[in-house]
Order: C-alpha cells, then sequence, then structure tokens
C-alpha cells in the first residue's frame, strides 16, 4: 500500500481529504458548536465516514482492502 505525505495548507495536493471533508456537513450542520455532540454521537458519524465503499477501491471499504493487504503480509 502506498502512502501519500502533501504539505501543509496544500489542499488541492489530496483531494480525497477534501472530499471527506465535504461529507461532513451532511450530518454535523454547518457552525454546530462540536463540544455540544455526544462521543457517541461523533463515533457514529465517523464510523460511517470510515466505512463507506469507495470507488478507486473497487468499492470496497478501506477497512476491507486493509485487512485483505495486513493478511497478505502474515506468514
Amino acid at each position: 500500500m502506498r502512502s501519500y505525505f502533501c504539505e501543509p495548507y496544500h489542499s488541492w495536493e489530496k483531494g480525497g481529504v477534501e472530499n471527506m471533508n465535504s461529507l461532513i456537513p451532511r450530518f454535523i450542520p454547518k457552525k454546530t458548536h462540536l463540544g455540544k455532540l455526544s462521543l457517541e454521537q461523533l463515533r457514529s458519524i465517523q464510523q460511517l465516514l470510515n466505512h463507506r465503499p469507495r470507488k478507486c477501491l473497487g468499492f470496497k471499504t478501506p477497512a476491507q482492502v486493509f485487512f485483505k493487504q495486513a493478511g497478505a503480509l502474515s506468514p
């Protein structure tokens, strides 16, 4: 699995991050104080976002791809 590091404040270098950031307002309205959300609510949103199938991964979730590749590394 390749890693990519982008420069700070260069949002155009990593479109996937910006795409993920654009999904957050679907769950949390703008100007909502995150301190007013429960940890359970935040974790639920985190789970939904992190377990979305991705087109670039062949419509698999990042976890599916990670564990498949991690399993291939074990003897």
